[in-house]
């Protein structure tokens, strides 16, 4: 199983601050030498409509890999990843909704214009790819999503390598998880936020039925900016914990992960959605 710290990027893209491409890549760097097997770094997105992603190459420059850590970058369409490809990033996560409504807000484009955009982008990848569909389990603006719709669309790129399901703005249940992920099947996983507080039972009933990658947020930080009301992910120390604590091994030094945390809690000025970290 692969824990991937999304902080930096869905992280850091709903604050009100603006940190620095170095402060970003401090963060990184930071998370990376705590054991986190992948860390997604950056979106390559217009900065003015996501301020918080300006600079994104100037993060990938700032980024002293270590062995053992995966670096990927978030795209939404051909001209996100012309720049991710000029960068040293190991990986591309394209990303698509599962509605018209929230494609349109997130991507300008309707899901079938996405989703034709992130198979081009597949299909010239030079390095590996994770697609995430994003408001896979409900939509700020649409509702409910049918889960045949989303098993369709993950579907069409089970050729991609990775495929992960996003519950966007934190409206899934564990036995939605699982029968998702079950209906999915093969490379998927889960990236879940904790809006209604059953972020962390629902990782772990993605992880019982099958999940290879498990998205959270160092802190619990997080958002979308265009999902209404939309909080943070699922923190990674806590998620740690809980996996350790069910045998799961992660690889990841939680005190030092903490200890990324607590300076975290002080770059922004104010106490994170985690508890771990806290107690």
């Amino acid at each position: 199983m692969i824990l991937c710290d999304v902080g930096p990027r869905d992280g850091l893209q709903n604050e009100p601050d603006v940190l620095s491409p170095q402060s970003r890549a401090e963060l990184v760097n930071a998370l990376a030498a705590a054991g986190l097997r992948r860390v997604e770094a950056v979106s390559f997105v217009r900065p003015d409509r996501v301020p918080q992603m300006a600079g994104a190459e100037e993060v990938v420059d700032g980024i002293e890999r270590r062995d053992g850590t995966e670096y990927s970058g978030l795209v939404l369409n051909e001209e996100g990843y012309e720049r991710l490809r000029g960068t040293s990033l190991d990986r591309v996560n394209c990303t698509l909704a599962a509605t018209d409504s929230f494609s349109r807000r997130n991507a300008n484009a309707t899901v079938d214009e996405a989703a034709a955009r992130v198979e081009r982008i597949v299909s010239g990848a030079d390095r590996p790819v994770t697609v995430t569909i994003s408001v896979a389990f409900g939509c700020p603006f649409e509702g409910a999503v049918d889960p045949g719709v989303v098993a369709a669309l993950a579907e069409r790129f089970a050729g991609a390598g990775e495929v992960v399901l996003a519950d966007t703005i934190g409206v899934a249940t564990p036995s939605a998880v699982r029968s998702l992920v079950e209906r999915v099947g093969g490379n998927v996983g889960g990236h879940f936020h904790n809006t209604r507080n059953t972020g962390y039972a629902n990782a772990l009933a993605a992880l019982e039925a099958g999940a290879t990658v498990l998205d959270a947020s160092v802190g619990g930080v997080g958002g979308c900016p265009f999902a209404p009301r939309a909080t943070g992910n699922i923190a990674t120390e806590d998620l740690v914990y809980l996996l350790e604590g069910e045998g799961v091994e992660t690889g990841v030094d939680l005190d030092a992960l903490i200890r990324v945390s607590q300076g975290l809690e002080q770059t922004l000025g104010r106490t994170l959605p985690g508890q771990l970290y806290r107690v």
